[in-house]
């Protein structure tokens, strides 16, 4: 899937301004993310390639970060990164945005590539690899 770079644009030009909620989908199960910030950063390398044989990275990422107090969250996502797995599972994050006295649907597909624990939540980084 193609990241419509666009559509991302206006979704993070509009959660800049009004604080969208999203949910995280993940095993038929739905965790809602706080605290989410959506950016665009560059990445170490000088040309796109495929790293490791595995995936595909860029010389630049649309990363998106949330947290869920949902730490039920925690046993589904051995499945989803990087290392027990030889390939990412996509998880999805959806929204709504306003357009034209409506909501539209939105989803975002990412790669979970890092989380971080605490006692009460758990903080998800992941890469975008796709917008509809």
């Amino acid at each position: 899937m193609k990241i419509n770079e666009k559509l991302l644009l206006e979704i993070m030009h509009i959660h800049e301004s009004k604080k969208l909620k999203f949910i995280l989908n993940i095993a038929q199960k739905s965790f809602p993310l706080s605290r989410v910030k959506i950016t665009n950063s560059s990445t170490p390398l000088s040309k796109p390639n495929v790293r490791g044989g595995v995936y595909f990275s860029d010389t630049s990422v649309f990363k998106i970060v949330g947290t869920t107090n949902d730490l039920s969250l925690l046993p589904l996502l051995s499945k989803s990164m990087l290392g027990p797995n030889s390939q990412f599972q996509e998880l999805e994050i959806v929204s709504k945005i306003p357009q034209n006295n409506h909501s539209k649907d939105v989803s975002i597909y990412t790669n979970l590539t890092n989380s971080m624990r605490t006692s009460s939540n758990l903080e998800l980084s992941m890469n975008i690899v796709g917008v509809k």
